[in-house]
């Protein structure tokens, strides 16, 4: 049995500092002791409706108050929490509901009627459920093996799976975090995370297991960079999660010294930028996927200065393992990321196959389990994010790491934001496409070719740049991939070139449909979209030549790989010619 659990911990807290406060959010606060009797209370109501070791209760209930006394009731009954986000779409909930055999969703009067309960049992949180039941705590031993909680991620195979995780894992998280990061009665802290999110996990027990209080900005406040930084000043917070893109947003903003905020912890995405000298705290980037409870490797991440690639995801956090294999599972300084150790998950919910597909031996029979990260270990111990594995892709025989064009993409000062993914040309080859949120709506996409061409090879620069206004985001504060849009004319960054009219237009339209085996193309095709690449520019250019006269630069055919494009940069090498012909010349031409 645990010398230790999280429920004993909040109740050692609730006896010593019962007025303390627990949570806040919306002009509401919980002290310690009310959040102690409401556990209780709706521990032994699901005491009584058999919930026991290894039993799983969902909870139907949104960022809230309510949701951490939900949580805490469930783990003080010997059971573990499934979240169910209401604003997950319904028939996401009716999958989790039923692939997890639920018989009891703790939810409230609010969305009892809206969840898709499917034969399980509601139990409302603010109902007359709970009114008669004692407050007195409910004695229950917790096994280190015993599940905490599970938590539904997205599969490779589209359909989502249910992990596992166990109370020895998470406490191994909370205990690592209390000692790292000096959590104390005094701290204020965020939870930002959609429940859903495995960072809400972590969000809450370090803090609650060490007295320090739970704040709870609205959703509006957590979704705009300006007002949570004067919602963490105005709330005296001293220590907050905030998913990448939302960090990476407030570290470019003004901080007075002054501020309360000693760490700003963040996570879900690869981090890009550096905080920049003079920040009253410190960022930590932290890396870790949900099968091994939240976080696996961690780093204080120095101010901007001299560094050559973008910040480390750090080293394992107390008790746990991480090994850097290659394809034939042996060690390498760049490879495959497999984790051992305390923070591992027992698995996935009623999924022995792909348990055992992704939760492995090592040759010395250690468990394992194989992340898809490629990550690089550095000289001094640190560990580099590269990519996922399914993020590599090939272009004309080079592989290529979206990560990292999409890094060296985002150093570029008029881009916000940025995201680089790979989509069939027309030909069904893959093709470069760089999604750029600008913080200038005159950057052209020859200064953004400019900018990476210096940085890297000729093959890794996007072959199409998209303006979007905002990165799409997951609950979980991932890029949402699938939302991205299709690269339309109307939507690309612009090239800063004129377009020719008429019969230039099509004439070079006939050449580029003739080169790439097409019936037809519009004026605002891209080439590199419709199958060009760097070898078939050459011959266009060399088509340009024989049927116009011009030497078209193969660097034009990348600055303006529209047709229109392509036309105007043709008319004006034309007028350029004939301006450039003495009097005798043009008038032999003339004759």
């Amino acid at each position: 049995m645990l010398k230790r659990s999280i429920p004993q911990m909040v109740t050692r807290i609730a006896a010593e500092h019962p007025a303390s406060v627990a949570a806040a959010e919306s002009g509401r606060q919980l002290t310690y002791r009310e959040l102690e009797l409401r556990s209780n209370q709706l521990a032994r109501f699901l005491h009584r409706q058999g919930v026991r070791a290894d039993a799983i209760v969902g909870i139907g209930l949104e960022r809230s108050i309510e949701f951490v006394v939900a949580a805490l009731g469930i783990l003080k009954a010997g059971g573990a929490y499934l979240p169910l986000d209401p604003a997950y779409p319904h028939e996401r909930l009716e999958f989790m509901i039923r692939d997890a055999e639920l018989g009891l969703i703790v939810t409230d009067r609010t969305h009892a009627a809206s969840l898709p309960l499917r034969g399980a049992q509601p139990i409302e949180i603010d109902g007359a459920d709970l009114a008669d039941e004692p407050v007195a705590p409910l004695t229950v031993d917790i096994d280190p093996s015993s599940l905490a909680y599970v938590i539904y991620t997205s599969g490779s195979t589209g359909t989502p799976k249910g992990v596992m995780v166990e109370h020895g894992s998470l406490l191994n998280l909370v205990d690592w975090h209390r000692q790292t990061f000096g959590i104390s009665r005094d701290d204020r802290a965020t939870m930002v995370a959609s429940p859903s999110f495995d960072a809400a996990v972590w969000e809450t027990w370090p803090y609650l297991a060490s007295g320090a209080s739970l704040r709870l900005p609205d959703d509006e406040t957590r979704q705009n960079p300006c007002h949570m930084r004067d919602w963490l000043l105005a709330n005296a917070i001293s220590i907050s999660f905030a998913p990448t893109p939302m960090a990476e947003a407030l570290l470019a903003l003004d901080w007075p010294q002054t501020a309360p905020l000693r760490f700003l912890l963040t996570g879900a995405d690869a981090l890009q930028r550096y905080p920049r000298p003079g920040l009253p705290f410190r960022l930590v980037n932290n890396y870790g996927p949900t099968e091994c409870t939240v976080v696996t490797t961690s780093a204080v991440i120095p101010p901007v200065g001299q560094q050559a690639g973008p910040p480390t995801i750090g080293a394992p956090i107390a008790n746990v393992e991480v090994r850097i294999l290659d394809r034939e599972l042996l060690p390498a300084s760049e490879g495959e990321l497999f984790i051992a150790g305390a923070g591992l998950a027992r698995g996935y919910l009623r999924r022995p196959e792909q348990t055992a597909e992704k939760f492995v031996l090592g040759m010395d029979g250690t468990r394992l389990y194989r992340t898809g990260d490629v990550v690089r270990q550095m000289p001094d111990g640190s560990i580099d994010f590269i990519g996922r594995l399914d993020d590599q892709v090939k272009i004309r025989g080079y592989r290529i790491e979206l990560g990292e064009v999409g890094w060296a993409l985002e150093q570029h000062p008029a881009v916000e934001a940025c995201i680089v993914v790979a989509r069939a040309d027309a030909t069904g080859r893959p093709a470069l496409v760089a999604y750029v949120v600008p913080n200038d709506s005159g950057v052209t996409v020859p200064e953004l070719r400019d900018f990476l061409e210096a940085r890297l090879p000729e093959y890794m620069v996007p072959s199409a740049f998209v303006r979007i206004e905002a990165l799409p985001l997951m609950a979980s504060g991932k890029v949402d991939r699938g939302q991205l849009p299709e690269p339309r004319p109307e939507i690309m960054l612009s090239t800063s070139e004129d377009e020719a009219g008429g019969g230039i237009v099509r004439q070079v339209g006939a050449l580029v449909a003739e080169l790439l085996g097409l019936e037809e193309v519009s004026n605002r095709d891209n080439f590199f979209l419709m199958g060009g690449h760097s070898l078939f520019a050459a011959q266009l250019s060399a088509r340009i030549r024989d049927a116009f006269g011009v030497e078209l630069p193969l660097r034009t055919v990348f600055d303006a790989p529209t047709v229109a494009g392509l036309a105007g940069a043709v008319d004006r090498l034309l007028v350029a010619a004939v301006e450039s012909l003495t009097e005798a010349e043009a008038q032999r031409l003339v004759a």
